[in-house]
């Protein structure tokens, strides 16, 4: 406890005139974590999340996946044969075919077509095949301390250090380039507000798949998913897609597949 204690009063401590709103570089990350933690502290995080950004590392590979992201430049055509949607789609099927009333439970709660969900569980970690090997956290506040984003990202940072105050995470949990985590790939500010445990077992753990495509499914009906409504591009629930994701060739190809998988 005496060294949690410490930890957490060099940040607090820290000169605010040396700290740094954003920063380009590494150079600045650590004096940015210091105001960071009095953000945190005043916005509830506790002890643990307060340990888990003085653990935080500045995630260079986070910085030059952000700088990076060629693939939303392509067509659809492109984008859909690079991102495996003929798999993505046969695989789906499968997973349908083999589990139709969970899917159709999810339906019957959230409105939400067993396609879309597939197909979003599909395109973002292969149904769970690969989840990430970036430190959640790291990553996270990484991108709230870059100047590209830095007010789109702190929001999220700030979650996911409630969530590692809940047990949901921890400091060392991996996800995602960008900081998202589990199944689906929920962005940790998304993750504390529209989790859902799926399960029953008194906790919203994103890598169950369970929770985390109950939790996709809450957050489409939250964004205003219209129950029985088409998702194609141009119909009413294609904008709750839109919210999952900002690219449009994406946005597209969810959609796209969701129609083949729900045949």
């Amino acid at each position: 406890m005496r060294r949690l204690l410490t930890a957490i009063g060099l940040i607090l401590a820290a000169s605010p005139a040396i700290a740094q709103s954003c920063g380009n570089n590494a150079s600045g990350f650590e004096s940015w974590k210091s105001q960071f933690a009095a953000q945190a502290q005043a916005q509830g995080v506790g002890q643990r999340g307060l340990q888990a950004l003085a653990n935080a590392r500045y995630a260079s590979v986070t910085i030059a996946a952000d700088r990076n992201q060629k693939s939303f430049n392509y067509s659809l055509d492109r984008f859909m044969q690079v991102r495996g949607a003929d798999t993505i789609v046969s695989q789906g099927r499968q997973r349908l075919a083999q589990n139709p009333s969970y899917y159709q439970s999810l339906e019957n709660a959230y409105g939400v077509p067993a396609g879309v969900l597939l197909a979003i569980h599909g395109m973002e970690t292969g149904f769970g095949g690969f989840m990430g090997n970036s430190s959640v956290v790291s990553a996270i506040t990484t991108l709230a301390y870059d100047c590209r984003r830095s007010d789109f990202f702190k929001p999220h940072a700030i979650g996911a250090l409630q969530l590692v105050d809940r047990g949901s995470i921890n400091g060392n949990t991996q996800g995602a380039k960008h900081g998202e985590l589990g199944h689906t790939q929920f962005l940790p500010g998304n993750a504390l507000r529209y989790g859902v445990d799926g399960n029953g077992d008194g906790r919203v753990d994103f890598y169950n798949a369970t929770d985390a495509l109950a939790s996709t499914a809450n957050y489409l009906r939250q964004k205003g998913w219209q129950p029985g409504a088409g998702y194609q591009q141009g119909q009413p629930n294609f904008r709750a897609i839109q919210e999952w994701n900002a690219a449009t060739v994406y946005q597209q190809a969810i959609a796209i597949m969701a129609s083949r998988i729900d045949g």
